[in-house]
């Protein structure tokens, strides 16, 4: 099973710059697509493509949104990152406005998992693969975080109080 962890700001030696990265701790190249709510609305992006332990930033700058979705496939083994929240996506380089009649527009429709930042202006998320269920856990994985129950549920792959989410009307 394939794991993502979510860890916020890490210390580092020098100033930390305030984004939204993906690290890939697992064995094989991984390609990452990026959702959020951006002022003309919900629009998706990719491809990031990110090579075994190394590291890509998705969003530069302080973060405005609290929650971010992604989607991330392993380019070599197969397998996904993936999760309840539809959006648009193509297997080209993309940027896509709205959520909505995905296929209808030519696009395909994919399941992104739900990325909650707390509010923080830098938040990193560490996609590993390991046996068992996924699931998301929070800034350097040893600090007190307001709402520590990220879980997602193995069953359906939802996070536990999940937020209002893009208004997905498309069909399968």
């Amino acid at each position: 099973m394939l794991l993502a962890s979510i860890a916020a700001p890490l210390a580092f030696a020098t100033p930390a710059q305030a984004d939204l990265r993906i690290c890939n701790e697992g064995a094989n190249l991984i390609s990452v697509a990026l959702g959020y709510r951006a002022e003309r609305g919900w629009m998706s992006e990719g491809w990031w493509q990110t090579p075994p332990g190394e590291c890509r930033v998705l969003y530069q700058g302080d973060l405005q949104r609290r929650f971010y979705y992604l989607f991330a496939v392993d380019d070599i083994g197969g397998g996904a990152w993936d999760g309840d929240v539809f959006m648009c996506s193509r297997d080209e380089t993309f940027t896509i406005f709205g959520v909505e009649d995905c296929l209808a527009r030519g696009y395909e429709r994919t399941g992104f998992f739900e990325v909650d930042t707390q509010n923080r202006t830098d938040w990193t998320v560490q996609l590993s693969e390991d046996a068992g269920a996924p699931s998301i856990v929070g800034p350097d994985a040893g600090d007190d975080l307001e709402d520590p129950a990220f879980l997602v549920d193995p069953e359906t792959g939802a996070i536990d109080d999940v937020p209002v989410t893009p208004d997905n009307t498309d069909t399968q």
